[in-house]
């Protein structure tokens, strides 16, 4: 089963999306937290990925294509993935397609999660994570602070707001989000694959909701 995550930088794909990788049983993949350990990793390409991410700015095609096909290939992957932050331009979702072909395999399902620009930064803004990398339990100091301030409930671990989590680079992601949003929505659209699911941070419904309304998708 392939799930693809989209949405807004800091709508909660994240967050939903591990929640579907436990219920379902598949991996979930963050192209973020995938790129942001590839600049520790590889040297001058990691130092390269290191110069767009760290502004805000989305990682081109050819390379981010490249890290991501190299991680589907990983031996846990084989059942299917919960992909979050890719594909982000048609081009990707194409190269995706035509990965996925090759191996008999097909997305299932194009999940996006709706929220203004405005909720956006206000829940960005607030945003601690752990520290922990086979954690990365996302919190929020407005609506889900941790029990113990600074120390994740998961597995006690440090939280700690990431440095691109401002102002600034919070605008520059939604921009570049904007510039390519519009027909990726419609490339999944076409394939009758969109799922679309809109909220609002004082709604009241929760992440967990909202995976429950995905995971009826597949019963």
């Amino acid at each position: 089963m392939y799930i693809i995550m989209l949405g807004k930088p800091g709508s909660g794909k994240g967050t939903v999306g591990k929640m579907l990788s436990k219920s379902l049983g598949i991996v979930h993949i963050s192209s973020g937290e995938l790129f942001r350990s590839y600049t520790k990793k590889i040297g001058k390409l990691g130092e390269e990925i290191d110069k767009f991410i760290s502004k805000g700015n989305l990682v081109p095609d050819d390379l981010a294509i490249k890290l991501v096909e190299k991680r589907l290939l990983e031996e846990d992957c084989k059942n299917g993935v919960i992909l979050d932050g890719f594909p982000r331009t048609v081009i990707q979702a194409i190269e995706l397609d035509k990965f996925l072909n090759k191996q008999n395999k097909k997305v299932d399902i194009a999940v996006e999660l709706a929220l203004t620009d405005k909720d956006i930064i206000e829940r960005t803004l607030n945003r601690l994570v752990c520290t922990n990398k086979d954690c990365r339990e996302v919190y929020n100091l407005e609506y889900k602070r941790p029990k113990v301030e600074g120390i994740c409930d998961v597995c006690g671990s440090k939280l700690e707001k990431r440095d691109d989590d401002n102002l600034e680079t919070i605008k520059n992601r939604l921009e570049g989000y904007k510039k390519t949003a519009g027909a990726l929505t419609d490339y999944y659209k076409e394939q009758d694959l969109l799922y679309e699911v809109k909220l609002n941070i004082h709604s009241g419904k929760t992440s967990e909701d909202v995976a429950k309304d995905i995971e009826e998708k597949f019963k």
